[in-house]
């Protein structure tokens, strides 16, 4: 059995009240493909819901004299756009982030075995954290090249008034014939940037998080709670995550909401590229909107793992994140530590 197995996951065999009547096998295909379908179902909803709030952040940050706050800013799209506006751009945010997630989860628990596998036991237990972190950032670099079109046309859409357009099929169009693929992906780099050092935070925090939890916080193993108090840990451990991820991605957010926000040049002169942003927005003005993103990117990542533990447990697989006194390891663990 790979160590991946022995330590980050528990055994799927214990008793289950939603478990399948045939249990997924570890590492296999089934597995990989469930992984993947709670991590759409974990970011899709969940950013989709965060648009009302997501939109005022990006206007902050493209306009910082637009609204003196979050509330004022809703009451403002609400006067002059009426409810609907709240809602500018949920189609790609849906759309987009459903992609990432299907990347982000379901390579995540791929490379995080395969890394496991190819270093070997021992290193790959000792080293857990490096191995969260090179697993998270591989997943990351892949799933962003989903969610970059998307991420464009949103950022379009929210930033612009009137709005780009009205809707996400006229929105694709429109940028497609307008700048082609190239306006589709001009802010990969800064996605880049953004993403994998925040799902990098994402991943490691909450896995260290996780087993800080179970071995100081608690008084009992993992294993011995029920799955809706594991559950609890899983949103609480996400939160703690979502707050040091934002701090983490917030200046390449910034510089991405303003490079997709940039009006074409005009003809001979360049167009700004993600460092001449940043120098543009100077040192403060990277930081613009950090309040707002903060409670969102808590909120957010909370309920994300919150939803994608939720559904591997109902397909019968156990909560991410585990401790050495999880399973019945501990007799190995100990003479690896040794």
């Amino acid at each position: 059995m790979s160590i991946a197995s022995q330590y980050f996951i528990a055994s799927v065999q214990e008793n289950k009240p939603f478990a399948p009547k045939k249990p997924i096998e570890l590492y296999s295909s089934q597995y990989f493909a469930a992984c993947t379908i709670g991590g759409i179902l974990a970011c899709g909803p969940t950013h989709a819901l965060m648009t009302p709030l997501d939109l005022v952040k990006c206007r902050l940050q493209v306009k910082p004299d637009l609204y003196k706050g979050i509330v004022d800013g809703w009451k403002t799209i609400i006067r002059t756009e009426g409810m609907g506006g709240l809602l500018v751009g949920f189609g790609p945010t849906a759309v987009g982030y459903s992609m990432q997630g299907a990347g982000k989860y379901g390579l995540y628990e791929y490379f995080k075995y395969k890394y496991a596998d190819i270093v070997g036991e021992t290193n790959a237990h000792k080293y857990r954290g490096l191995l969260y972190l090179t697993a998270s950032a591989s997943a990351e670099f892949f799933a962003d090249i989903l969610l970059c079109p998307w991420e464009a046309l949103k950022v379009r859409q929210q930033t612009s008034y009137p709005p780009f357009a009205r809707g996400t099929i006229e929105g694709f169009k429109k940028l497609n014939a307008a700048e082609g693929l190239k306006g589709f992906y001009k802010g990969i780099t800064p996605l880049w940037g953004r993403q994998i050092p925040y799902t990098m935070m994402k991943f490691a925090s909450f896995e260290a998080t996780v087993e800080f939890i179970y071995k100081t916080c608690l008084s009992k193993p993992k294993h011995e709670y029920n799955k809706l108090q594991q559950l609890g840990v899983s949103f609480a451990g996400g939160y703690i995550a979502g707050v040091l991820c934002a701090s983490v991605s917030h200046p390449a957010d910034v510089v991405v909401s303003k490079l997709n926000n940039l009006p074409e040049p005009a003809p001979g002169q360049p167009k700004m590229g993600a460092i001449e942003v940043a120098k543009e927005l100077g040192w403060k003005g990277v930081w613009r909107g950090l309040g707002p993103r903060i409670v969102m990117i808590g909120t957010l990542t909370g309920l994300q793992w919150l939803f994608y533990d939720t559904f591997k447990v109902y397909v019968g697989l156990p909560t991410t994140g585990s401790t050495p006194n999880d399973n019945d390891n501990q007799s190995k663990i100990e003479e690896i530590e040794q």
